[in-house]
């Protein structure tokens, strides 16, 4: 992030395009909570959201399976992609548990997010990594920080959540999301990390109070290529790739919303 406005997230917020798709977002948001089942059944849909934003998040680090098999799997720990399939599980179901902290002490809760996410005990769990540490995140191949710069722009990064302002919701998501993947500040699972994190954005924000528009859903649907090309511009600092990146973010959210929709559809019909 580099800007010299006063409120950066603001500043963000006006840059050419942003605010069509932060409008966008809302307007779709808003539709799927007048649709009539989330009135009566708004739990169903909650779980139902939050199982494919599970799947889209791993499919986007690597285990792409289908929502059924995600949906009956038992067994988590048997194999790599599974274990992913099961901290992106863990990582939907934290989220909700962290929403108060977030605000208070964001890195905490990432730390907090990445300890479940790894699940292991190993001493590089919880914590950034160190000068020397290695990061196993094989489908970001951007250059990575070193761990100094990185944990210089996470507490940076940490001030402006702290500090709130009166950026829309997508902004701030977006912003988080591509942050923490550029930084990699976790020795692994940074990928399904950043997109919990905008997860509890977006929820907290009251933007998707009861987590209905699953951003990982959409995410996944444009593809790991349209992600990385898209997180090429935030990386870039231009204006324009900053907006990319966050209008990307706000079609892979409004794609989320399209999947609830359709699940209120068919529990509608009886289907579900």
């Amino acid at each position: 992030m580099s800007t010299n406005a006063a409120d950066p997230l603001v500043a963000l917020g006006g840059l050419p395009g942003v605010p069509d798709a932060v409008d966008s977002v809302r307007k779709a948001v808003d539709r799927v909570y007048g649709h009539r089942v989330m009135r009566r059944r708004s739990n169903e849909i909650t779980s139902e959201a939050a199982l494919r934003g599970a799947r889209g998040s791993a499919a986007l680090s690597g285990a792409d399976w289908a929502l059924e098999e995600v949906r009956r799997r038992t067994d988590f720990g048997s194999e790599p992609e599974a274990r992913t399939v099961g901290a992106a599980l863990r990582l939907t179901a934290e989220a909700g548990q962290l929403l108060s902290i977030w605000r208070q002490s964001p890195l905490r809760v990432l730390a907090r997010l990445h300890l479940v996410a790894a699940a292991d005990a190993g001493d590089a769990v919880g914590r950034p990594r160190l000068t020397g540490e290695s990061v196993d995140e094989p489908l970001i191949e951007l250059a990575l920080p070193d761990a100094d710069e990185a944990a210089g722009r996470l507490e940076g990064l940490s001030r402006l959540i702290i500090a709130g302002g009166s950026a829309p919701a997508l902004v701030t998501a977006a912003i988080v999301h591509g942050e923490l993947l550029a930084l990699r500040p976790f020795t692994s699972h940074n990928g399904l990390v950043a997109r919990t994190a905008e997860r509890i954005v977006l929820i907290g924000s009251g933007l998707d109070p009861k987590a209905v528009c699953p951003s990982e859903v959409g995410q996944a649907e444009l593809g790991r290529a349209a992600y990385a090309a898209a997180l090429d511009g935030y990386v870039s600092g231009t204006p324009q790739g900053m907006a990319a990146w966050i209008t990307h973010c706000g079609k892979a959210v409004e794609l989320g919303v399209r999947e609830s929709t359709a699940v209120c559809e068919a529990l509608q019909r009886g289907a579900a």
